[in-house]
């Protein structure tokens, strides 16, 4: 048990609530992927087999490196 920056308790609980919600994530499984560059799920997948994005497995998860997928967007062609 502890307390927060302004000295009220706060349980363990909520104290790594409150570290995570700042962290920046590195990487993203492939629902959140979709969901941040609104590229498909299928278009993922092809992405992987051209050797454009490389998927990382941590077990069974499939995770994508958000600087991989950011790279990728900035370097589509612009709409014209």
């Amino acid at each position: 048990m502890g307390t927060d920056s302004n000295g009220v308790f706060c349980p363990r609980s909520q104290q790594h609530t409150r570290v995570n919600a700042t962290m920046t994530k590195i990487s993203v499984t492939i629902p959140e992927a979709v969901q941040m560059t609104g590229i498909g799920r299928s278009s993922l997948y092809t992405l992987f087999r051209e050797g454009k994005i490389q998927p990382r497995k941590s077990g069974k998860r499939t995770l994508l490196l958000v600087e991989d997928l950011k790279r990728y967007v900035e370097n589509l062609p612009a709409a014209s």
